[in-house]
């Protein structure tokens, strides 16, 4: 037929950018579930092979460091927050610390739950784990709003504000005591209650997924899931200098920010600046030493937060 197309001639294709938008949009819809379906696989295969909890913790924190930095390559929220090679060797000193006070604080309450959980759990499984993963998020919710509040523990928690960027990388920029304190703090009292050593374990998986998810610099919107899950967009503002809005001390779920007015996120609301709102109290993040000290060469001021 005259004027009609060849097979395969001038019919539109769609360009590469089309094709790049299209797989940023997948990435950004599938991230979060397959972090969490990573959650699941690896608390079902340790439980039936009866793998040791505490490497198989430290390879899945590693793997999903991994797996967040290579999403923030591919869908970054802001690309001016990507760390330089310089910050990489600081996060990865502070990774090896927080590494340390995490896993022994970790180790510690898998030990107690050994010790002190009943030979039979009181609840089945299915129950046992929404039940803890309340209970220690309602603990973690607690040992962060006070490391905002309380002088001495600020002087811990602040190194975590320093940098003026939010990465999955600088989510390891802590001081190792305050890992420690926070790690503890938040799951013993699982132990001590008598939840089994699989529930802490499992609940610990899930803590470890969102605590670096919600630090990652990347594209994703949970909309109405930030009403129950903590999410990037909601811990941008907890990093904010405007205190005004920087709540969401929940780095798991958001139920305790409602429940107690801390949390300030809506649809498009969006951090101008984030890091310190008074900078030169705390040591550059690249002064590792000085940081370490740092909670012991200065007074403790009152009311000193980052928001």
């Amino acid at each position: 037929m005259s004027g009609s197309l060849a097979a395969g001639e001038d019919r539109p294709r769609p360009g590469r950018a089309a094709v790049r938008a299209a797989a940023r949009a997948v990435l950004a819809r599938t991230a979060h579930p397959v972090l969490l379906l990573a959650v699941v696989v690896v608390f079902a295969a340790t439980v039936r092979r009866g793998w040791p909890p505490g490497p198989v913790t430290f390879a899945f924190q590693f793997a999903t460091l991994c797996y967040l930095a290579g999403l923030e390559r591919l869908i970054p929220y802001e690309r001016s927050w990507r760390p330089s090679r310089r910050e990489w060797r600081w996060y990865g000193v502070y990774y090896l610390l927080t590494t340390l006070g995490g896993s022994t604080g970790q180790t510690a309450v898998l030990l107690a739950a050994g010790a002190v959980a009943p030979e039979r759990p009181l609840l089945p499984l299915a129950a046992e784990m929404p039940l803890a993963l309340l209970l220690g998020s309602l603990a973690s919710y607690a040992i962060h709003r006070l490391g905002h509040t309380n002088p001495w523990l600020w002087r811990l928690h602040g190194v975590h504000h320093v940098p003026d960027k939010v990465n999955v990388g600088n989510n390891g920029v802590n001081h190792v005591l305050d890992v420690f304190v926070s790690q503890a703090c938040a799951q013993l009292p699982l132990a001590l209650i008598g939840f089994s050593e699989r529930a802490v374990f499992g609940v610990g998986l899930f803590v470890i997924a969102q605590g670096y998810f919600v630090h990652a610099n990347v594209a994703v919107r949970l909309g109405l899931l930030n009403h129950v899950l903590a999410g990037p967009e909601q811990h941008r503002l907890h990093h904010s200098t405007d205190l005004a809005e920087a709540g969401h001390y929940g780095s798991d779920l958001s139920v305790w920010d409602r429940a107690f007015g801390s949390f300030t996120w809506r649809p498009g609301r969006e951090p101008a600046e984030v890091g310190l709102l008074r900078p030169e109290s705390f040591p550059a993040t690249g002064a590792i030493g000085a940081t370490l000290v740092h909670p012991w060469r200065m007074p403790a001021k009152t009311g000193e937060t980052a928001g």
